[in-house]
């Protein structure tokens, strides 16, 4: 191992399988989630695409956290199969900037998705006459892009950062991918200037997001509760539930991770917390949104019976 780590520029990801049993399971358990994420955010995604009722503002941004989760489980999962089943764990030095660079790119802007979603719930709720106007489509398609151009900017600057720094130790990466931090711990030079940036950028593209969400829906929360129908009540109550366990599952192992000083670290518990957010977030979000959402589940049924009509 240390004649490889002087030799070669390529990094080791250490992984998240155990050479056991258990490993085996977890493997399993892992590309029977993988697929499931596949399965779940496409169909959420050609739903949206091919019924008229969901061509709304939320249902368009619902689409567009589909095809984030459907890239971020993509970037993770199929490299860490592919190393458990060939038994070979490196990576190139240019493999690991472009895995760390889409983590990066779709993380924040699966964030400042979520804050787009929430405000327009907000508005949706709180403001329902003024809602066509400050959520029409030009506003819709605004947030999308700009979630996709900064976080691709956020992303780029931390990628071309740690491709540049020396690494003199070795090589094994403590984790199942390219993360940033776990690669940091790696250098040869003292990297406290470029820690406080880490902090800085999950402060705003994570905590100040979570935080604008929690006040958005405490303010839905109390609009809700001086609605005089009770239908409209129980729509808005799930609607808001639904959108803050997405957002809480994804944001807080999120923070907490990315917030710590290095010397409250640790590579197990660092590991078993990207598991939510890079792997359960992904599958759970269609589920959520499916099974808890009488409008998806509704036109899942038209589309179903339009294609068994079209067949027969």
């Amino acid at each position: 191992m240390e004649n490889y780590n002087q030799t070669s520029t390529d990094f080791i990801l250490l992984g998240f399988f155990p050479p056991s049993r258990i490993g085996l399971f977890l493997f399993i358990l892992i590309v029977l989630i993988f697929l499931m994420a596949l399965i779940g955010n496409l169909s959420m995604i050609l739903l949206i695409f091919l019924d008229t009722h969901l061509h709304t503002p939320m249902y368009f941004l619902l689409s567009q956290l589909s095809l984030i989760d459907l890239n971020y489980i993509s970037t993770i999962v199929p490299k860490m199969a592919s190393d458990f089943l060939s038994g070979n764990k490196s990576i190139s030095f240019t493999g690991c900037g472009i895995q760390s660079f889409f983590f990066l790119a779709l993380g924040g802007a699966e964030a400042l998705l979520l804050a787009s979603m929430a405000y327009d719930r907000y508005i949706a709720i709180c403001f329902p006459l003024h809602y066509p106007i400050r959520m029409s489509k030009r506003v819709c398609v605004l947030m999308i892009t700009g979630s996709w151009i900064i976080g691709s900017i956020n992303a780029c600057a931390h990628t071309v950062y740690v491709l540049h720094i020396p690494y003199c130790r070795s090589r094994a990466i403590n984790h199942f991918f390219c993360d940033v931090p776990a690669m940091v711990t790696l250098a040869c030079m003292d990297t406290w200037v470029y820690e406080g940036t880490v902090f800085l950028s999950t402060t705003i593209f994570l905590l100040f997001p979570f935080i604008g969400i929690l006040c958005s829906y405490g303010q839905v929360l109390l609009a809700v509760y001086h609605m005089k129908s009770a239908e409209g009540r129980k729509k808005a109550y799930l609607t808001c539930s639904t959108h803050l366990t997405v957002v809480t599952f994804y944001c807080a192992p999120f923070v907490y991770t990315y917030l710590r000083p290095r010397y409250l670290r640790s590579p197990t518990e660092d590991k078993v917390l990207a598991v939510f957010y890079t792997i359960l977030t992904p599958v759970l979000n269609p589920i959520i949104y499916s099974l808890r959402n009488k409008e998806v589940m509704g036109a899942l049924t038209r589309v179903s019976q339009g294609i068994c009509s079209g067949k027969m």
